[in-house]
């Protein structure tokens, strides 16, 4: 269970599964970092590598816009 009262969010740990272990890790990240993700149960999920590396690096995981599939062209690219 989350519990919000004194919550460090310069730090995070995880697991990782090297194929035969599992593997433990801490980050405490500099003054003034924050980590950008979990804050509740509800947001906790399963992250790519590449989602991982970004969060290591004290980047947010969550895109700023939302990404909308285009099913035909603009009409100003015909």
């Amino acid at each position: 269970m989350f519990s919000r009262k004194h919550r460090r969010t310069d730090r995070i740990k995880g697991l990782i599964f090297e194929g035969d272990r599992f593997c433990l890790v801490y980050k405490r990240l500099s003054t003034d970092s924050r980590f950008q993700w979990p804050r509740s149960e509800d947001e906790l999920k399963e992250i790519t590598p590449q989602q991982f590396k970004w969060l290591m690096e004290g980047l947010s995981i969550a895109p700023k816009k939302k990404i909308t599939e285009l099913t035909a062209p603009p009409r100003y690219l015909l």
